[in-house]
C-alpha cells in the first residue's frame, strides 16, 4: 500500500536511494533516445579535431602564417557563441527535436563550405558556419539528454554527448592519419568533406524515430503527448506519473512558454537560487577550458614536436593516441558517474590534472634547456608523452563530461534552456581563447610555462568544485531548486514539518 502522505519529492528520493547502485538505464528507449541525441556531438567533435592534422597541410597549400593558422583554428569556438546563445530560444519555440535537425544542417554546409574552400577567407567562412553548427549541438544534446532520461540513470546518459564528442575527435585525427598521404592540396580538403556525410543520416535518424522532450511538451500544454514519452523513458509506471507531475509543478511557476522575461529572472534580477545555480554551471564551464584542454586537444601535434618527434606520420599518429585516451577514460567516467557521485570524480579529475600539467611542464623544461642540436633525453621525452596522456585521461574521466551533465540538470525547468546556453557560451569564449592564444602563448613565456600557467588554473578549478558545486546524484530534475536553496529551504521545510505536528496534535486534543 502506499504511503498517502507521500510527496514527489519523498518519493523520488527513494526511488534513487533503491536505484542508486545502476550503472545502466532499465530502459532501453531512454537509452536509445540518448543516444541518438549525442550523435550531434560527433559532428562538433569532428569538425574541431580534424583541424589539428589538417592545419600542417592548410599553412603549406595555403601559405598563412602561425597567426592566421591559430585564428582560423580557433575561431570556429568563438563563431559557436552565435548557435550556443541562438539555440536556447531555438530550441524553447520549435523543440528540441528539431533544433538538433538544424544543427545537423548547419553542420553538413559548414563541411562542405571548408571541404571547398579555395583561400584563407573561404576557409574563414566555412569556419563561421560549421561554428554555428557546434554552438548548437553543444547546448541542445546534453539538455535533451537529461530531459529524456529517468533520474536513476541520467548522469550515465548525459554524459553520453561528451562520449560522443571524443569519438568524434578521435575520429577527426583518424582521418588526418588516413588522409595524410594525398597530395596537399587534395588531403585536408577531403579530411573536411569527409564530415559532411554523417549529418545526412542523423537527420533523417533524428526526424523519423526521436520523440520530443517531456519538458518541452509540458511547456506547450501538451501533456498527454509528454505522458506517452515518459511512459517509454521511465523505469516503472509509477515513476512516469510522478515525473509527470513534477514537471508540470515545475511548469505552472509560468504561464508563459516560449520565455519572456526568462534574461529578466535568470541574468538581470536572478533570485539568490538562481544565481547559486548560474554561478555554478558557467564556473565550471569556464574552468573546462581554461585549464588547457584545447591546447593539447588542437596542438599536439606541436607539442610533440617539441619534444622530439618530427616526421608528420610520427607525429599524427601519437596524435591518435591522444584520441583513443580521451575516448576510453570517458567510457570510464559514464559507468561511474552514477555510481560514484559527481563530486568525487569532478574533484579526483582536477588532481589529476594538475598533477598532469606539472609534471608535463617540468619535464618540457628539461627539454627546452637542452643545448641546440642535442637530442632530448629519453626519459623526458617518454615523461612528456606519458603525461599529455595523463592529462587527457584525467579530464576525460571528470570535468569533461561533467562541465556538461552538470549544466543540463541544475537549473530549473523554464531556465534551463537558456541558462544552459550561457554556460555554453562561457564554454566557447574559454573554449576560443585557448585555441586563438596557445602559439602566441608558448612563444612568449615558453611551452612549460604555458602547462604551468594552466596548472594554476587547474588548482583554482579544484577549490571551485570544493565549495560552490552540491552533489546531484539520485536528484530528479524538479528537486535542484531544493538543492541548490541550501540551508534555507532545510529550515523553511523543518518548520513546515513542525507546523503540521503542531496542528496534528490540537487535532487530536480536538477528537
Amino acid at each position: 500500500m502506499k504511503d498517502p502522505k507521500a510527496t514527489p519529492e519523498s518519493i523520488s528520493g527513494k526511488q534513487a536511494a533503491s536505484e542508486d547502485h545502476k550503472s545502466r538505464p532499465r530502459n532501453k528507449y531512454a537509452l536509445a533516445c540518448a543516444l541518438l541525441a549525442s550523435m550531434t556531438s560527433v559532428l562538433l567533435g569532428y569538425d574541431v579535431a580534424v583541424m589539428s592534422g589538417a592545419s600542417i597541410f592548410i599553412k603549406e597549400d595555403l601559405h598563412v602564417s602561425d597567426t592566421k593558422l591559430e585564428i582560423v583554428t580557433g575561431i570556429i569556438n568563438l563563431y559557436s557563441l552565435i548557435g550556443a546563445i541562438a539555440a536556447g530560444r531555438t530550441s524553447d519555440w520549435i523543440g528540441r527535436r528539431y533544433t538538433m535537425v538544424l544543427a545537423t544542417a548547419i553542420f553538413f554546409f559548414g563541411a562542405i563550405m571548408m571541404g571547398l574552400a579555395t583561400n584563407y577567407a573561404f576557409l574563414m567562412a566555412g569556419r563561421f558556419v560549421a561554428g554555428v553548427g557546434v554552438g548548437f549541438a553543444l547546448m541542445i544534446a546534453p539538455v535533451y539528454t537529461a530531459e529524456v532520461a529517468p533520474t536513476s540513470a541520467r548522469g550515465f546518459l548525459t554524459s553520453f554527448p561528451e562520449v560522443f564528442i571524443n569519438f568524434g575527435i578521435l575520429l577527426g585525427y583518424i582521418s588526418n592519419f588516413a588522409f595524410a598521404g594525398l597530395p596537399n592540396h587534395l588531403n585536408w580538403r577531403v579530411m573536411f568533406l569527409v564530415g559532411a556525410v554523417p549529418p545526412v543520416f542523423l537527420a533523417a535518424g533524428v526526424t523519423l524515430l526521436m520523440p520530443e522532450s517531456p519538458r518541452w511538451l509540458v511547456m506547450q500544454g501538451r501533456h498527454a503527448d509528454a505522458a506517452a514519452v515518459l511512459s517509454k523513458t521511465s523505469d516503472s509506471s509509477e515513476e512516469a506519473v510522478l515525473r509527470l507531475e513534477q514537471i508540470k509543478s515545475a511548469a505552472s511557476i509560468t504561464s508563459n512558454s516560449h520565455g519572456t522575461d526568462v534574461w529578466r529572472d535568470l541574468v538581470l534580477h536572478p533570485t539568490p537560487m538562481v544565481r547559486r545555480v548560474l554561478v555554478a554551471a558557467v564556473g565550471l564551464q569556464f574552468f573546462q577550458q581554461a585549464s588547457g584542454i584545447d591546447s593539447v586537444v588542437l596542438y599536439s601535434p606541436r607539442i610533440f614536436e617539441k619534444v622530439g618527434i618530427t616526421s608528420k606520420s610520427q607525429k599524427l599518429g601519437a596524435t591518435v593516441a591522444v584520441g583513443f585516451a580521451k575516448t576510453i577514460f570517458i567510457l570510464v567516467a559514464t559507468f561511474l558517474l552514477d555510481r560514484v557521485g559527481r563530486r568525487p570524480l569532478l574533484l579526483s579529475s582536477a588532481g589529476g590534472m594538475v598533477l598532469s600539467l606539472l609534471v608535463l611542464a617540468s619535464s618540457l623544461l628539461v627539454i627546452d634547456r637542452q643545448t641546440v642540436g642535442v637530442k632530448a633525453p629519453t626519459a623526458a621525452v617518454a615523461v612528456s608523452i606519458a603525461m599529455v596522456l595523463s592529462f587527457v585521461g584525467s579530464f576525460s574521466i571528470g570535468l569533461g563530461p561533467i562541465a556538461w551533465v552538470y549544466s543540463s540538470e541544475i537549473f530549473p525547468l523554464r531556465l534551463r534552456a537558456q541558462g544552459a546556453s550561457l554556460g555554453t557560451a562561457m564554454n566557447r569564449v574559454m573554449s576560443g581563447v585557448i585555441a586563438m592564444t596557445f602559439i602566441s602563448l608558448y612563444k612568449a613565456i615558453t611551452i612549460s610555462g604555458s602547462f604551468y600557467l594552466y596548472a594554476g588554473i587547474a588548482s583554482a578549478s579544484w577549490v571551485f568544485f570544493c565549495f560552490f558545486l552540491p552533489e546531484t546524484r539520485g536528484r530528479s530534475l524538479e528537486e535542484m531548486q531544493q538543492l541548490f536553496e541550501g540551508k534555507r529551504w532545510m529550515q523553511r521545510k523543518e518548520m513546515e514539518m513542525a507546523g503540521d505536528a503542531e496542528m496534528r496534535e490540537d487535532h487530536c486534543v480536538a477528537t
